[in-house]
């Protein structure tokens, strides 16, 4: 297994992880507008770079699975719901949305490094397929960055200062 192929694998897997993660966090603050309706628009970008990234290892040989499915039905979906409404009645959700935007945003830093690393290869391999899928989807991962930490900045005074 080469460099390319490993950064591929690992950068797949964080975007899937960060896909799933931006459904559950805008489920799990459905009440809150502004970070329900962010993070599923942002995991949709997730799991777009989950299927090039999917598509791109095909032409490399590389099997890198399915891309996730955009949302549960049924009892899991029902369950996510129930503790969406009980997240919003607690006294803590303030403590929980920091803790969730805390993840998104490490998640997200994670998978732009990989992109850096990826470009990098991508740019001493002359291989501009690679190169065009990062020039793409990296600056969606910037941007779900700058969100996270914007969404930071935000709320953490008024939350921790009220506890």
């Amino acid at each position: 297994m080469n460099g390319i192929t490993l950064t591929l694998r690992v950068l797949h897997h964080g975007e899937k992880h960060l896909a799933r993660h931006l459904v559950a966090v805008a489920e799990r603050h459905r009440t809150e507008h502004e970070v329900h309706h962010v993070a599923t628009d942002l995991a949709v970008w997730s799991r777009e770079h989950v299927q090039r990234l999917t598509d791109t290892g095909h032409h490399y040989g590389v099997k890198l699975g399915d891309p996730p499915h955009p949302s549960d039905s049924g009892v899991l979906a029902t369950l996510r719901e129930k503790a969406a409404d009980a997240v919003g009645r607690r006294p803590e959700p303030g403590l929980l949305l920091l803790r969730d935007l805390r993840e998104l945003h490490l998640g997200a830093t994670e998978n732009s490094l990989h992109w850096e690393m990826l470009a990098q290869a991508a740019q001493a391999a002359k291989d501009d397929r690679l190169l065009a899928l990062v020039s793409s989807c990296h600056p969606q991962t910037l941007r779900q960055m700058r969100w996270s930490n914007t969404m930071i900045k935000n709320i953490s005074a008024q939350i921790l200062t009220s506890l």
